[in-house]
Protein backbone atom coordinates (compact mmCIF):
# COMPACT_ATOMS: atom_id res chain seq x y z
CA UNK A 1 0.00 0.00 0.00
CA UNK A 2 1.25 3.50 -1.04
CA UNK A 3 1.16 5.81 1.72
CA UNK A 4 -0.49 9.29 1.45
CA UNK A 5 1.26 11.49 3.70
CA UNK A 6 3.57 12.78 1.90
CA UNK A 7 1.45 14.08 -0.31
CA UNK A 8 -0.36 15.17 3.07
CA UNK A 9 2.70 16.72 4.00
CA UNK A 10 3.11 18.77 0.63
CA UNK A 11 -0.09 20.50 1.37
CA UNK A 12 0.42 21.20 4.73
CA UNK A 13 3.98 23.30 3.64
CA UNK A 14 2.08 24.87 0.74
CA UNK A 15 -0.43 26.15 3.33
CA UNK A 16 2.36 27.14 5.63
CA UNK A 17 3.87 29.00 3.55
CA UNK A 18 1.44 31.60 3.44
CA UNK A 19 0.44 30.91 7.21
CA UNK A 20 0.47 34.44 9.24
CA UNK A 21 2.55 33.42 12.44
CA UNK A 22 3.52 35.20 15.30
CA UNK A 23 5.90 32.39 16.32
CA UNK A 24 9.18 35.03 15.44
CA UNK A 25 9.02 38.41 13.81
CA UNK A 26 12.04 40.49 12.59
CA UNK A 27 14.13 41.97 15.75
CA UNK A 28 13.86 39.47 18.17
CA UNK A 29 16.38 40.29 20.89
CA UNK A 30 20.04 39.31 21.16
CA UNK A 31 23.18 40.13 23.62
CA UNK A 32 23.10 36.71 25.32
CA UNK A 33 26.43 35.39 24.01
CA UNK A 34 29.04 37.56 25.31
CA UNK A 35 32.66 36.48 23.71
CA UNK A 36 34.49 39.40 25.79
CA UNK A 37 34.58 40.29 29.09
CA UNK A 38 34.54 43.76 30.65
CA UNK A 39 38.03 44.37 30.72
CA UNK A 40 38.60 42.84 27.41
CA UNK A 41 36.30 46.03 25.82
CA UNK A 42 37.99 48.32 27.81
CA UNK A 43 41.48 47.40 26.27
CA UNK A 44 40.12 47.27 22.58
CA UNK A 45 38.19 50.01 23.19
CA UNK A 46 41.38 52.04 24.31
CA UNK A 47 43.65 50.45 21.45
CA UNK A 48 41.55 51.21 18.75
CA UNK A 49 41.11 55.01 19.69
CA UNK A 50 45.31 55.00 20.29
CA UNK A 51 45.35 53.45 16.24
CA UNK A 52 43.05 56.34 15.57
CA UNK A 53 45.15 59.48 17.86
CA UNK A 54 48.78 58.54 17.45
CA UNK A 55 48.80 56.18 13.84
CA UNK A 56 45.68 58.14 12.00
CA UNK A 57 43.88 57.82 9.04
CA UNK A 58 45.81 58.40 5.43
CA UNK A 59 44.33 59.89 2.39
CA UNK A 60 41.02 61.24 3.80
CA UNK A 61 38.99 63.17 1.01
CA UNK A 62 39.72 66.69 1.23
CA UNK A 63 35.90 67.47 3.21
CA UNK A 64 36.43 65.33 5.66
CA UNK A 65 40.03 66.59 6.38
CA UNK A 66 38.87 70.14 6.32
CA UNK A 67 35.75 69.33 9.10
CA UNK A 68 38.34 67.16 11.13
CA UNK A 69 41.36 69.92 11.41
CA UNK A 70 38.63 72.68 12.45
CA UNK A 71 37.15 69.99 15.19
CA UNK A 72 40.72 69.78 16.59
CA UNK A 73 42.65 66.50 14.86
CA UNK A 74 46.01 67.04 13.09
CA UNK A 75 47.81 65.80 10.53
CA UNK A 76 51.11 63.53 12.38
CA UNK A 77 54.42 63.42 10.41
CA UNK A 78 53.34 60.77 7.88
CA UNK A 79 50.78 62.81 6.35
CA UNK A 80 48.21 60.94 8.81
CA UNK A 81 45.18 62.01 10.01
CA UNK A 82 44.77 61.48 13.50
CA UNK A 83 41.51 62.18 15.69
CA UNK A 84 42.04 62.93 19.16
CA UNK A 85 40.48 60.46 21.69
CA UNK A 86 38.09 63.20 23.22
CA UNK A 87 37.00 63.90 20.15
CA UNK A 88 36.33 60.19 18.99
CA UNK A 89 34.41 59.13 22.26
CA UNK A 90 32.38 62.45 21.82
CA UNK A 91 30.71 60.83 18.37
CA UNK A 92 30.00 58.05 19.56
CA UNK A 93 28.42 59.44 22.18
CA UNK A 94 26.35 62.28 19.78
CA UNK A 95 25.80 59.41 16.90
CA UNK A 96 21.93 58.65 16.43
CA UNK A 97 21.12 55.19 18.76
CA UNK A 98 18.24 54.55 16.81
CA UNK A 99 17.36 54.26 13.33
CA UNK A 100 14.92 53.01 10.80
CA UNK A 101 15.23 51.53 6.82
CA UNK A 102 12.06 51.77 5.75
CA UNK A 103 10.14 49.30 2.86
CA UNK A 104 8.41 49.89 0.03
CA UNK A 105 5.47 48.32 2.09
CA UNK A 106 5.15 49.55 5.81
CA UNK A 107 5.63 45.34 6.46
CA UNK A 108 9.05 45.64 5.82
CA UNK A 109 10.46 48.60 7.67
CA UNK A 110 13.23 47.14 9.63
CA UNK A 111 14.27 49.09 13.36
CA UNK A 112 17.86 49.11 14.38
CA UNK A 113 17.84 49.31 18.23
CA UNK A 114 19.45 47.61 21.30
CA UNK A 115 20.34 44.35 20.15
CA UNK A 116 17.73 43.92 17.73
CA UNK A 117 18.81 41.20 15.19
CA UNK A 118 17.62 41.38 11.47
CA UNK A 119 18.91 39.13 8.76
CA UNK A 120 19.79 39.86 5.26
CA UNK A 121 22.40 42.05 3.48
CA UNK A 122 23.94 40.83 0.25
CA UNK A 123 27.14 39.74 -1.07
CA UNK A 124 28.18 41.13 -4.49
CA UNK A 125 29.17 37.71 -5.83
CA UNK A 126 30.58 37.44 -9.25
CA UNK A 127 29.41 33.75 -9.97
CA UNK A 128 26.10 32.67 -9.63
CA UNK A 129 26.03 28.35 -8.57
CA UNK A 130 23.24 27.64 -11.37
CA UNK A 131 20.00 25.51 -9.93
CA UNK A 132 19.34 23.98 -12.93
CA UNK A 133 22.99 22.76 -14.78
CA UNK A 134 24.62 22.55 -10.89
CA UNK A 135 27.72 24.64 -12.58
CA UNK A 136 29.09 28.36 -11.80
CA UNK A 137 28.82 30.78 -14.28
CA UNK A 138 29.09 34.94 -14.40
CA UNK A 139 26.86 36.84 -12.43
CA UNK A 140 23.84 39.08 -14.97
CA UNK A 141 21.29 41.44 -14.57
CA UNK A 142 18.90 38.95 -14.60
CA UNK A 143 20.35 37.67 -11.50
CA UNK A 144 19.71 40.40 -9.67
CA UNK A 145 16.03 40.83 -10.53
CA UNK A 146 15.77 37.17 -9.93
CA UNK A 147 17.61 36.98 -6.54
CA UNK A 148 14.97 39.64 -5.35
CA UNK A 149 11.70 38.09 -6.22
CA UNK A 150 12.95 34.76 -3.98
CA UNK A 151 14.31 37.09 -1.38
CA UNK A 152 10.52 38.75 -1.90
CA UNK A 153 9.25 35.15 -0.94
CA UNK A 154 11.67 34.31 1.69
CA UNK A 155 9.75 35.53 5.19
CA UNK A 156 13.16 35.42 7.30
CA UNK A 157 15.03 37.67 5.20
CA UNK A 158 14.24 41.32 5.92
CA UNK A 159 15.92 43.55 3.55
CA UNK A 160 17.91 43.19 0.04
CA UNK A 161 21.14 44.38 -1.39
CA UNK A 162 22.72 42.90 -4.12
CA UNK A 163 23.64 39.63 -3.80
CA UNK A 164 24.96 39.52 -7.12
CA UNK A 165 26.73 42.10 -9.30
CA UNK A 166 25.72 42.35 -13.14
CA UNK A 167 29.10 41.21 -14.85
CA UNK A 168 27.08 41.79 -18.41
CA UNK A 169 27.28 45.32 -17.86
CA UNK A 170 30.90 47.14 -17.98
CA UNK A 171 29.72 50.32 -17.44
CA UNK A 172 29.21 51.30 -14.27
CA UNK A 173 26.76 53.98 -14.13
CA UNK A 174 24.80 51.77 -15.92
CA UNK A 175 25.26 49.01 -13.70
CA UNK A 176 24.46 50.93 -10.92
CA UNK A 177 21.45 52.31 -12.46
CA UNK A 178 20.25 48.73 -13.42
CA UNK A 179 20.56 47.13 -9.88
CA UNK A 180 18.82 49.63 -8.87
CA UNK A 181 15.93 49.27 -10.97
CA UNK A 182 15.83 45.37 -10.58
CA UNK A 183 16.08 45.41 -7.08
CA UNK A 184 12.74 47.57 -7.03
CA UNK A 185 11.31 45.49 -9.38
CA UNK A 186 11.53 42.38 -7.56
CA UNK A 187 11.06 43.61 -3.88
CA UNK A 188 9.21 45.78 -1.58
CA UNK A 189 11.81 45.04 1.18
CA UNK A 190 14.38 47.74 1.67
CA UNK A 191 16.96 47.76 -0.50
CA UNK A 192 20.63 48.69 0.09
CA UNK A 193 22.53 50.32 -2.56
CA UNK A 194 26.16 50.03 -3.93
CA UNK A 195 28.07 52.73 -6.34
CA UNK A 196 31.12 52.49 -8.29
CA UNK A 197 31.07 56.96 -7.96
CA UNK A 198 29.57 59.45 -5.91
CA UNK A 199 28.61 60.68 -9.43
CA UNK A 200 26.19 57.36 -9.92
CA UNK A 201 24.08 58.47 -6.80
CA UNK A 202 21.76 61.30 -8.09
CA UNK A 203 20.20 59.48 -10.68
CA UNK A 204 19.26 56.43 -8.52
CA UNK A 205 17.88 59.30 -6.23
CA UNK A 206 15.88 60.42 -9.42
CA UNK A 207 14.51 57.19 -10.10
CA UNK A 208 13.74 56.42 -6.50
CA UNK A 209 11.65 59.43 -6.00
CA UNK A 210 9.66 58.83 -9.54
CA UNK A 211 8.57 55.32 -7.87
CA UNK A 212 7.87 57.14 -4.40
CA UNK A 213 5.74 59.45 -6.36
CA UNK A 214 7.31 62.41 -5.51
CA UNK A 215 10.80 64.11 -3.77
CA UNK A 216 8.14 64.42 -0.60
CA UNK A 217 6.88 61.56 -0.94
CA UNK A 218 10.73 59.62 -1.04
CA UNK A 219 11.79 62.01 1.51
CA UNK A 220 8.99 60.84 4.24
CA UNK A 221 9.26 57.00 3.82
CA UNK A 222 13.22 56.55 1.80
CA UNK A 223 12.83 53.18 0.80
CA UNK A 224 16.89 52.49 0.17
CA UNK A 225 19.85 53.62 0.78
CA UNK A 226 23.53 54.31 -0.07
CA UNK A 227 26.84 53.88 1.72
CA UNK A 228 30.17 51.83 0.65
CA UNK A 229 33.34 49.92 2.16
CA UNK A 230 35.29 53.77 3.39
CA UNK A 231 38.59 52.38 3.81
CA UNK A 232 40.86 50.47 2.31
CA UNK A 233 42.86 47.67 5.19
CA UNK A 234 44.82 48.95 7.23
CA UNK A 235 43.78 52.25 8.14
CA UNK A 236 43.75 54.12 5.11
CA UNK A 237 40.72 55.89 3.64
CA UNK A 238 39.11 54.43 0.26
CA UNK A 239 38.57 57.75 -1.40
CA UNK A 240 35.86 56.68 -4.10
CA UNK A 241 33.70 54.82 -1.20
CA UNK A 242 34.36 58.11 1.31
CA UNK A 243 32.92 60.29 -1.19
CA UNK A 244 29.48 57.62 -2.01
CA UNK A 245 29.20 57.55 1.66
CA UNK A 246 28.81 61.23 1.72
CA UNK A 247 27.12 61.54 -1.26
CA UNK A 248 24.35 58.57 -0.17
CA UNK A 249 23.32 61.04 3.09
CA UNK A 250 21.20 62.78 -0.08
CA UNK A 251 18.64 59.82 0.21
CA UNK A 252 18.01 60.98 4.13
CA UNK A 253 17.99 57.31 4.75
CA UNK A 254 20.97 55.53 7.49
CA UNK A 255 24.50 55.41 5.69
CA UNK A 256 25.51 51.88 5.82
CA UNK A 257 29.51 50.93 6.28
CA UNK A 258 31.53 48.27 6.16
CA UNK A 259 34.87 48.26 6.83
CA UNK A 260 36.61 44.57 6.22
CA UNK A 261 39.92 43.72 7.45
CA UNK A 262 41.62 40.47 7.14
CA UNK A 263 43.22 39.17 10.07
CA UNK A 264 46.57 38.06 8.77
CA UNK A 265 46.64 39.62 5.68
CA UNK A 266 45.36 43.29 5.76
CA UNK A 267 45.12 42.83 9.66
CA UNK A 268 47.32 41.18 12.28
CA UNK A 269 47.00 37.65 12.66
CA UNK A 270 46.57 37.86 15.95
CA UNK A 271 42.69 38.11 16.57
CA UNK A 272 42.69 40.56 19.73
CA UNK A 273 44.82 43.33 16.85
CA UNK A 274 42.74 42.16 14.39
CA UNK A 275 39.09 43.11 16.26
CA UNK A 276 40.53 46.42 17.51
CA UNK A 277 41.90 47.37 13.85
CA UNK A 278 38.32 46.61 12.39
CA UNK A 279 37.00 48.67 15.49
CA UNK A 280 39.47 51.06 14.86
CA UNK A 281 38.19 51.35 11.06
CA UNK A 282 34.20 51.06 11.52
CA UNK A 283 34.69 54.18 14.10
CA UNK A 284 36.90 56.52 11.45
CA UNK A 285 33.74 55.33 9.03
CA UNK A 286 31.58 57.00 11.87
CA UNK A 287 33.51 59.38 12.27
CA UNK A 288 33.82 60.45 8.11
CA UNK A 289 30.13 60.38 8.22
CA UNK A 290 29.62 62.76 11.34
CA UNK A 291 32.08 65.34 10.80
CA UNK A 292 31.22 66.35 6.83
CA UNK A 293 27.32 66.07 8.05
CA UNK A 294 26.98 65.60 11.66
CA UNK A 295 24.02 63.83 13.61
CA UNK A 296 23.39 62.04 10.30
CA UNK A 297 22.05 58.34 11.12
CA UNK A 298 25.07 55.18 10.11
CA UNK A 299 25.38 52.10 11.26
CA UNK A 300 28.88 50.77 12.91
CA UNK A 301 30.08 48.21 10.44
CA UNK A 302 32.76 46.20 11.36
CA UNK A 303 33.40 43.40 9.70
CA UNK A 304 36.82 41.51 10.48
CA UNK A 305 37.42 38.51 7.95
CA UNK A 306 39.79 35.60 8.23
CA UNK A 307 42.58 34.62 6.75
CA UNK A 308 43.79 30.55 6.06
CA UNK A 309 47.48 31.36 7.15
CA UNK A 310 48.10 28.16 5.31
CA UNK A 311 47.66 29.35 2.21
CA UNK A 312 47.19 33.51 2.97
CA UNK A 313 43.37 33.07 1.42
CA UNK A 314 40.64 34.14 2.40
CA UNK A 315 38.04 32.03 4.86
CA UNK A 316 34.56 33.03 6.04
CA UNK A 317 33.66 29.90 7.41
CA UNK A 318 35.76 29.28 10.33
CA UNK A 319 34.96 29.53 13.67
CA UNK A 320 37.44 32.09 14.08
CA UNK A 321 35.40 34.26 11.51
CA UNK A 322 31.94 33.47 13.87
CA UNK A 323 33.60 34.46 16.84
CA UNK A 324 35.22 37.66 15.83
CA UNK A 325 32.01 38.91 14.66
CA UNK A 326 30.24 38.02 17.71
CA UNK A 327 32.67 40.30 19.50
CA UNK A 328 32.52 42.99 16.64
CA UNK A 329 28.65 42.80 17.65
CA UNK A 330 29.07 42.93 21.40
CA UNK A 331 31.62 46.17 20.81
CA UNK A 332 28.85 47.87 18.90
CA UNK A 333 26.68 47.06 22.08
CA UNK A 334 28.90 48.48 24.16
CA UNK A 335 28.79 51.76 22.25
CA UNK A 336 25.20 51.52 21.65
CA UNK A 337 26.06 52.16 18.05
CA UNK A 338 23.51 50.36 15.55
CA UNK A 339 25.26 47.84 13.55
CA UNK A 340 26.02 44.99 11.09
CA UNK A 341 28.61 42.16 10.95
CA UNK A 342 28.75 39.72 8.51
CA UNK A 343 28.21 36.14 9.06
CA UNK A 344 27.22 32.64 6.74
CA UNK A 345 29.80 33.05 4.79
CA UNK A 346 31.13 29.39 4.04
CA UNK A 347 33.93 28.23 2.23
CA UNK A 348 31.72 25.51 0.50
CA UNK A 349 30.89 25.77 -2.86
CA UNK A 350 27.47 23.81 -2.73
CA UNK A 351 24.74 23.87 -0.55
CA UNK A 352 26.54 20.81 1.58
CA UNK A 353 27.26 19.53 5.24
CA UNK A 354 30.14 22.04 5.19
CA UNK A 355 27.63 24.60 4.30
CA UNK A 356 25.43 24.12 6.87
CA UNK A 357 27.55 23.60 10.10
CA UNK A 358 29.48 26.79 9.01
CA UNK A 359 27.05 29.15 8.35
CA UNK A 360 24.57 27.75 11.17
CA UNK A 361 27.30 28.32 13.73
CA UNK A 362 28.31 31.63 12.61
CA UNK A 363 25.48 33.17 11.78
CA UNK A 364 23.61 32.14 15.04
CA UNK A 365 26.71 33.00 17.22
CA UNK A 366 26.28 37.21 15.37
CA UNK A 367 22.73 36.71 16.00
CA UNK A 368 23.17 35.90 20.24
CA UNK A 369 25.73 38.41 20.21
CA UNK A 370 22.78 41.29 19.18
CA UNK A 371 24.13 42.25 15.98
CA UNK A 372 21.39 44.19 14.39
CA UNK A 373 22.11 43.33 11.31
CA UNK A 374 23.36 40.65 10.04
CA UNK A 375 25.09 40.30 6.66
CA UNK A 376 26.36 37.63 4.21
CA UNK A 377 23.98 35.46 6.45
CA UNK A 378 22.63 33.50 3.13
CA UNK A 379 22.90 32.54 -0.13
CA UNK A 380 26.61 33.27 -0.19
CA UNK A 381 29.08 30.38 -0.81
CA UNK A 382 32.69 29.83 -2.44
CA UNK A 383 34.19 32.40 0.04
CA UNK A 384 31.88 34.81 -1.04
CA UNK A 385 32.58 34.55 -4.58
CA UNK A 386 29.18 32.70 -5.32
CA UNK A 387 26.10 32.82 -4.89
CA UNK A 388 23.52 29.88 -4.65
CA UNK A 389 19.69 30.16 -4.98
CA UNK A 390 19.21 27.21 -3.38
CA UNK A 391 21.27 27.97 -0.19
CA UNK A 392 19.41 31.06 -0.23
CA UNK A 393 16.16 28.96 0.57
CA UNK A 394 17.85 26.66 2.83
CA UNK A 395 19.22 28.98 4.61
CA UNK A 396 15.59 31.04 4.63
CA UNK A 397 14.74 27.94 6.96
CA UNK A 398 17.76 28.20 9.25
CA UNK A 399 17.09 31.84 10.27
CA UNK A 400 14.09 31.00 11.08
CA UNK A 401 15.28 28.38 13.92
CA UNK A 402 18.03 31.13 14.58
CA UNK A 403 15.02 33.71 15.15
CA UNK A 404 13.14 31.13 17.31
CA UNK A 405 16.22 30.74 19.31
CA UNK A 406 16.54 34.57 19.85
CA UNK A 407 13.14 34.73 21.09
CA UNK A 408 13.33 32.25 24.13
CA UNK A 409 11.10 30.42 26.33
CA UNK A 410 8.37 32.55 27.69
CA UNK A 411 7.68 31.32 31.25
CA UNK A 412 3.93 32.30 32.75
CA UNK A 413 1.56 30.26 34.79
CA UNK A 414 -0.26 29.68 31.49
CA UNK A 415 2.81 27.55 29.79
CA UNK A 416 4.24 25.93 33.00
CA UNK A 417 0.94 23.94 31.76
CA UNK A 418 0.44 22.87 35.86
CA UNK A 419 -3.61 22.23 35.14
CA UNK A 420 -2.75 20.36 31.79
CA UNK A 421 -0.19 18.20 33.68
CA UNK A 422 -2.60 16.98 36.06
CA UNK A 423 -5.99 16.51 34.17
CA UNK A 424 -3.46 14.45 31.83
CA UNK A 425 -1.24 12.17 34.23
CA UNK A 426 -4.44 12.17 36.66
CA UNK A 427 -8.06 11.39 34.59
CA UNK A 428 -6.64 12.27 30.56
CA UNK A 429 -5.39 9.63 28.35
CA UNK A 430 -1.50 9.62 29.16
CA UNK A 431 -0.60 11.68 26.43
CA UNK A 432 -0.93 15.70 24.96
CA UNK A 433 -1.46 15.08 21.70
CA UNK A 434 -5.40 15.49 21.81
CA UNK A 435 -5.10 18.56 24.07
CA UNK A 436 -6.68 21.96 23.50
CA UNK A 437 -3.28 23.58 25.03
CA UNK A 438 -1.30 21.31 22.69
CA UNK A 439 -3.83 22.58 19.06
CA UNK A 440 -3.63 26.63 20.49
CA UNK A 441 0.55 26.87 20.32
CA UNK A 442 1.11 24.70 17.65
CA UNK A 443 1.08 28.19 15.36
CA UNK A 444 2.36 30.02 18.41
CA UNK A 445 5.01 28.22 20.40
CA UNK A 446 6.03 26.18 17.18
CA UNK A 447 8.04 27.07 13.65
CA UNK A 448 8.07 24.65 10.71
CA UNK A 449 10.08 24.47 8.11
CA UNK A 450 9.11 24.57 4.36
CA UNK A 451 12.48 23.05 3.06
CA UNK A 452 13.91 20.60 5.76
CA UNK A 453 12.45 17.36 5.57
CA UNK A 454 10.74 15.97 8.82
CA UNK A 455 9.12 12.64 7.32
CA UNK A 456 9.62 9.22 8.42
CA UNK A 457 12.19 6.98 6.51
CA UNK A 458 9.44 5.33 4.77
CA UNK A 459 7.46 8.83 3.65
CA UNK A 460 10.70 9.65 2.45
CA UNK A 461 11.77 6.93 0.01
CA UNK A 462 7.55 7.11 -1.32
CA UNK A 463 8.18 10.70 -1.72
CA UNK A 464 11.73 10.21 -3.72
CA UNK A 465 14.18 10.02 -0.82
CA UNK A 466 15.06 13.81 -1.98
CA UNK A 467 17.99 15.34 -0.43
CA UNK A 468 17.76 19.33 0.91
CA UNK A 469 19.35 20.84 -1.96
CA UNK A 470 16.68 18.97 -4.37
CA UNK A 471 14.03 20.22 -1.95
CA UNK A 472 15.64 23.73 -2.39
CA UNK A 473 15.79 23.46 -6.43
CA UNK A 474 12.20 22.53 -6.65
CA UNK A 475 11.20 25.68 -4.17
CA UNK A 476 13.55 27.98 -6.16
CA UNK A 477 11.95 26.72 -9.52
CA UNK A 478 8.41 27.54 -7.65
CA UNK A 479 8.89 30.83 -6.87
CA UNK A 480 11.11 31.65 -10.49
CA UNK A 481 7.89 30.53 -12.32
CA UNK A 482 5.42 31.89 -10.49
CA UNK A 483 6.87 35.05 -8.38
CA UNK A 484 6.82 38.01 -10.97
CA UNK A 485 5.70 40.99 -9.33
CA UNK A 486 4.27 44.17 -10.40
CA UNK A 487 5.79 46.69 -8.08
CA UNK A 488 6.53 49.30 -10.35
CA UNK A 489 3.20 49.28 -12.81
CA UNK A 490 3.00 49.84 -16.12
CA UNK A 491 3.05 53.28 -16.91
CA UNK A 492 5.88 53.66 -13.99
CA UNK A 493 8.13 51.11 -15.60
CA UNK A 494 7.69 53.08 -19.18
CA UNK A 495 8.76 56.24 -17.47
CA UNK A 496 11.46 54.62 -16.18
CA UNK A 497 12.51 53.16 -19.32
CA UNK A 498 12.16 56.57 -21.20
CA UNK A 499 14.06 58.37 -18.76
CA UNK A 500 17.09 55.68 -18.04
CA UNK A 501 19.09 53.03 -19.95
CA UNK A 502 17.25 49.71 -18.48
CA UNK A 503 18.86 46.65 -19.52
CA UNK A 504 16.62 44.36 -17.95
CA UNK A 505 14.02 43.01 -21.06
CA UNK A 506 10.67 42.97 -20.29
CA UNK A 507 10.37 39.27 -21.76
CA UNK A 508 12.75 38.38 -18.06
CA UNK A 509 10.97 39.78 -16.04
CA UNK A 510 6.98 37.64 -16.97
CA UNK A 511 6.04 34.78 -17.07
CA UNK A 512 7.94 32.00 -19.22
CA UNK A 513 10.84 33.83 -18.72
Amino acid sequence: MVSTRPARRRTRTRNARTLVTSVVTPGQHGGQYRPLAASDLSRLHNAALTMLSEIGMANPIPILEQRALESGCNINEYGRLCFPRSLVEDIIASSPKELVYYGRNPQHDVEYKGTRVHFGASGEAVRILDHETGKYRPSTLKDVYDCGRIIDKLEHIHDYSRWVVPTDISDQLEADINTAYASFAATEKSVALSFDSANNVDPVLIMAQLIAGSEKAFRDRPFCNGGGCCVVSPLTYATENSEVCIASTRFGSPVWIVVAPQAGATAPAALAGALAQAIAEALAGILLIQLVVPGYPVTLGSWPFVSDLRTGAFSGGGGEEGLLNAAAAQIANFYGLPCSVSAGMTDSKIPDNQAGFEKGINVTLAALAGANSIGECAGMVASLMGCSFESLVVDNDMIGYIQRVLRGIEVTDDTLSLDVIRKVVLSGPGHFLSEKQTLEVMETEYLYPTIADRSSIEDWEVDGAKDIRTNARDRVADILSSHYPKYLGEMLDSALRDRFTIRLDPADMGVGS
